[in-house]
């Protein structure tokens, strides 16, 4: 044990160094770097089914979707904890987005048994969710919540969606699905249980027809 290690201060990051990191970051998950998931793929050892191309293609586009989602999450997430005033709501961010690169991790592995690609677009995907996310988190922690809140209610909404739309035979992708289903839930409640506002309906109407472009978009490129 190294003796003088109750007396080494920790290191203090300056506005740069917090900006090369959060830059690095987004290189990072943006180009298909995510850090290794904490959780096994919950397709686990579930068959590979028979998928006629047709079939291949939208399971694929769907989880491409679902991909591009995870990297909006991250951002989201980045942005709010970059700008929350609350230690606890910052906290709160970072585990989310810890939990949520399980999301990622499988979705990613997903596409590749898919033999299929990830989003073209997706470091547009977390520049525009990061700044997104940096004005929620600007205009107060129970705001930030209450986006937070109606972001996995909706992302929950729309995995339900994908799972009915999904190849019956395709129990891999079912699996996954299923569980980030549950996952979000756990989420939304976090943020609820946190304090978090409820949005204008206008507010929420506007989310969910960016969500909608995105989708279209992501299913394709």
């Amino acid at each position: 044990m190294n003796p003088d290690a109750e007396t080494t201060p920790l290191r203090q990051y300056s506005t740069l160094d917090r900006l090369i990191m959060l830059a690095d970051q987004a290189l990072r998950l943006s180009s298909g770097l995510a850090p290794e998931p904490d959780r096994p793929s919950p397709a686990g050892d579930l068959p590979e089914p028979e998928l006629d191309a047709a079939e291949r293609s939208h399971t694929a586009g769907l989880m491409r979707v679902n991909h591009a989602g995870e990297i909006c999450a991250q951002a989201l997430y980045a942005g709010q904890a970059a700008t929350a005033r609350n230690p606890e709501v910052k906290m709160a961010m970072k585990q989310a987005a810890r939990e949520e690169i399980d999301h990622l991790a499988w979705c990613e592995g997903r596409l590749r048994e898919l033999d299929s690609h990830t989003s073209v677009l997706n470091p547009l995907w977390y520049a525009g969710s990061f700044a997104i996310g940096a004005v929620a988190g600007l205009a107060g922690d129970q705001w930030s919540l209450g986006f937070l809140k109606e972001t996995e209610i909706q992302v929950e909404a729309h995995l339900e969606e994908h799972i009915d739309r999904l190849p019956e035979q395709d129990q891999r992708s079912h699996a996954i699905l299923a569980k980030m289903k549950t996952d979000e839930a756990h989420h939304a409640e976090m943020a609820a249980d946190a304090g978090a506002a409820d949005l204008p309906q206008p507010v929420r109407q506007l989310m969910g027809m960016v969500s909608q472009i995105m989708k279209s978009v992501a299913y394709r490129f």
